[in-house]
């Protein structure tokens, strides 16, 4: 039980450190902020771009990344990222990560996990 743990731990350091990084990059229009949102009891992990674009109220999750039974979920990305290669860059399994947003058909085909 202790490595199940200690991946949980590994794996939350490297989600949260991953969008931090991520969180820097300010878009390019308009007053927008950048805010990285961590909830690290539940393991949900996201990146918020909210503020005014000419006169239009920006609110968008931009990254919507959890962590569910050892394993990395990702389940929305609108950026250029490719969010799973940057993880296993970082050492995650490819078997540690799930493309949440394909179909588990879809995922059954790509080198990741399929749930």
């Amino acid at each position: 039980m202790e490595n199940v743990s200690s991946n949980l731990t590994h794996y939350q350091q490297i989600v949260q450190q991953l969008l931090l990084n991520y969180a820097k990059s300010k878009p390019a229009y308009g007053d927008i902020e950048v805010e990285a949102i961590f909830d690290i009891q539940r393991n949900h992990y996201q990146i918020v771009h909210f503020g005014w674009h000419h006169k239009r109220w920006i609110h968008h999750c931009v990254m919507h990344l959890d962590i569910r039974s050892e394993k990395i979920w990702i389940f929305h990305n609108s950026t250029e990222h490719d969010i799973a290669a940057d993880l296993v860059d970082l050492g995650v399994p490819k078997k540690d990560i799930v493309l949440g947003f394909h179909p588990p058909f879809v995922r059954e085909l790509s080198d990741y996990a399929v749930g």
